[in-house]
């Protein structure tokens, strides 16, 4: 009965051996990455004379190389690379390609040993009344498929650049420089850094991120807390599912069943975990989590991150599926009570089902005949 969704699952977790496209990100720790900044004019009002001096301000010690409307600002590219990411550039703005805070990326052919690599682009915009003005931040490295997964981080890394960039640029050195060289550590390896730390327990920084649970981490660094945040939210389904309860309906869904904070001690060899919680679905990924790690890929990391919250939505809309139907069918409700037994997300499954059916009568008398169900078979093995 349930083959197709075993067969699912194991496709799902099995991602590393069909991702061909990551591949090659196996040495992601000493991967070639590079970054750029050009200013970016949209008018030419000003005298040549001011528009020189303007210039080279702005360049300080980097050599200004105009391309119609772009000068170099800095770059970590190779010199003979960066006028054809400068050209690259230009044809994308001409085309109007490149929107104000809104991240481009796509494969670039340069003069690197790696060929073609993936890019990021961003046009910053200078704001109102600076006649369009801006600067476009390039971030360079990995595959184009590969930095797509990190969208979102990479467009949070670059905004947060925005406050540095002023017409003098006199912290190119002390902050811009710094800045942009660590944008692949920051925005791409913290998955990674994370499973590396807690290996085969990040099962529990799973559960807890899809079970909405607080998770709180002593005696490590910012970095690793900032890490340990990011990666929960990553792995949260919040504003994906379709209809979500929200997480103040969840945490009030079950009167009987207060859920305490996950506590991370990173000060202990190893980690001492308090409160930590997982499931059968959730260490089915552990070993893939693993492997990927092992391979140093934090692009497969992030593939195999976006499969597991896919497989846990496809199951929560199935259940709700079985919960409808198991209001007017007692074999429904068989069916329903069978497939929480075999995913392995029963108790998740089950906490979110609760909150977002919390204003049905007869869905609730559904869902305490499954949490009756599930608590016998706890009994004997955990689901």
């Amino acid at each position: 009965m349930f083959t197709s969704q075993t067969s699912s699952f194991q496709d799902s977790i099995d991602v590393e051996e069909k991702e061909t496209d990551f591949d090659n990100e196996e040495i992601s720790q000493q991967i070639n990455c590079y970054y750029a900044v050009y200013f970016y004019e949209t008018t030419r009002s000003e005298s040549a004379e001011e528009n020189e001096t303007k210039s080279h301000r702005r360049t300080e010690s980097t050599a200004s190389q105009d391309d119609g409307s772009l000068s170099l600002v800095d770059t970590s590219l190779p010199s003979e690379a960066e006028p054809e990411l400068r050209s690259y550039i230009s044809r994308r703005l001409s085309k109007g390609a490149l929107l104000g805070g809104m991240g481009n990326i796509a494969t670039v052919e340069l003069s690197v040993p790696e060929e073609a690599v993936g890019c990021y682009c961003c046009l910053l915009e200078k704001g109102e009344g600076q006649d369009g003005d801006g600067y476009v931040v390039c971030l360079l490295g990995g595959c184009e498929r590969g930095l797509n997964l990190f969208r979102l981080e990479l467009d949070k890394y670059v905004q947060g650049l925005q406050s540095c960039l002023c017409p003098e640029l006199q912290n190119l050195e002390t902050e811009i420089r710094p800045y942009l060289s660590r944008w692949y550590e920051e925005s791409v390896m913290h998955i990674y850094r994370v499973v590396q730390l807690m290996q085969g327990d990040v099962a529990y920084l799973l559960h807890a991120a899809l079970s909405h649970t607080n998770v709180d981490v002593i005696g490590a660094d910012e970095r690793t807390k900032a890490d340990i945040t990011r990666f929960i939210k990553a792995a949260s389904l919040q504003g994906l599912a379709p209809e979500e309860a929200s997480t103040a309906s969840l945490c009030k869904s079950a009167p009987g069943d207060l859920q305490s904070n996950l506590l991370v001690d990173c000060s202990r060899t190893p980690l001492l975990f308090t409160n930590a919680v997982s499931n059968r679905f959730c260490d089915d990924w552990i070993q893939a989590f693993l492997n990927a790690a092992e391979r140093s890929n934090p692009f497969l990391l992030r593939q195999i991150l976006e499969n597991f919250k896919l497989k846990a939505i496809q199951d929560m809309n199935n259940l709700k599926r079985f919960i409808r139907q198991a209001e007017m069918s007692h074999y429904a409700l068989f069916r329903c009570c069978l497939f929480l037994q075999a995913c392995g997300n029963g108790d998740v499954l089950l906490r979110n089902a609760r909150a977002e059916h919390s204003g049905l009568p007869e869905a609730c008398d559904i869902i305490r005949v499954l949490e009756e169900f599930l608590s016998e078979q706890a009994q004997g093995a955990p689901y």
